[in-house]
């Protein structure tokens, strides 16, 4: 079975009791449970990490080079200013879907743009929990 990493970065621990009418009501343990019952029929495992340190996330991603077929990969904030992150993903070789819980591009002017969408297969944003089961299903296809 593939393996695939799910990577959440700064504030994500707070979710559920951070902002609730941008990010929903929902916590990194219900993600993780979400997508730990959708990840078996789709023919991958999965691999939890957060940090609200970019060099974590950047370790992380290197660490997982050899241990995983994808990724995805919520940035929160670090989307519209890790140029360092960015650099991991074109590195790493595997493929990362880029996801967001709201839509970026109906948020403030500095956070529509996003530094890591050109090195990513694909984004996906907008959708709240659902953005992670929709980003999950497509590394899932890609992997195969």
């Amino acid at each position: 079975m593939k393996k695939v990493l799910v990577l959440n970065g700064p504030n994500l621990n707070l979710l559920g009791k951070r902002e609730p009418n941008v990010y929903g009501n929902f916590s990194l343990s219900d993600i993780s449970l979400r997508l730990e019952s959708v990840a078996p029929g789709l023919g991958v495992e999965l691999e939890f990490f957060q940090s609200n340190h970019e060099g974590a996330l950047i370790d992380e991603l290197h660490a997982c080079m050899s241990l995983v077929a994808g990724a995805i990969f919520n940035p929160g904030a670090y989307s519209h200013t890790s140029i360092a992150l960015r650099d991991a993903i074109a590195a790493v070789g595997y493929p990362v879907i880029e996801l967001h819980i709201s839509n970026i591009f109906a948020r403030e002017p500095f956070r529509q743009h996003s530094l890591l969408a050109g090195v990513c297969k694909g984004s996906i944003n907008g959708f709240g929990l659902l953005s992670y089961e929709l980003a999950l299903r497509a590394i899932a296809d890609l992997v195969k």
